[in-house]
């Protein structure tokens, strides 16, 4: 039996999800969990449903527009529909050069007002802040028909030291 963890250690949850709409509502959940200054990295090979996530977590932060993906745009700005805080969905796969090419984004000067959530962010944007979720989104390789996909969601820093991730599973 391990020993509980020490503070900043990071909090973490695992979930298995079945299907598309089972990826939005995690996304739902997720966005009751976040505000202005949070950043999310989601990682996981193509169709692995990061962008299906991204979509709830734009429904249950009440932004406009519909949430895809911004591969060609590389970042795509929602505002928020009320009080809450606009969503700042970042796609970095064709991004290369690391933090240098992140900076021309901007995204240290978003930050504090949004919440930012980077597709393909692991190497890239971790000099952000030390305080990030970092969701790893892993399915089942060379079966292209089954939708079950194991999620990993991990707190780290001090931001997420005291939170709890359970309420994710449901």
């Amino acid at each position: 039996m391990e020993a509980p963890a020490a503070p900043h250690n990071p909090a973490e949850t695992q979930l298995t999800v079945t299907s598309p709409e089972q990826m939005r509502e995690l996304g739902r959940r997720l966005a009751k969990l976040l505000r202005a200054g949070d950043l999310v990295m989601l990682t996981g090979e193509l169709g692995a449903g990061k962008t299906t996530l991204t979509r709830g977590l734009g429904e249950g932060l009440g932004v406009r527009g519909a949430v895809t993906s911004p591969t060609f745009v590389i970042a795509r700005v929602h505002p928020s529909l009320g009080d809450g805080p606009p969503l700042v969905h970042v796609d970095a796969y064709r991004l290369s050069g690391g933090l240098d090419e992140m900076e021309d984004l901007d995204l240290d000067v978003s930050l504090p007002d949004s919440v930012i959530v980077v597709e393909w962010g692991e190497g890239k944007v971790e000099e952000l802040t030390e305080d990030r979720l970092q969701v790893v989104i892993h399915r089942a390789v060379g079966d292209t028909t089954d939708e079950v996909r194991h999620v990993t969601v991990t707190g780290l820093g001090e931001r997420w030291s005291d939170t709890d991730l359970e309420p994710l599973s449901g």
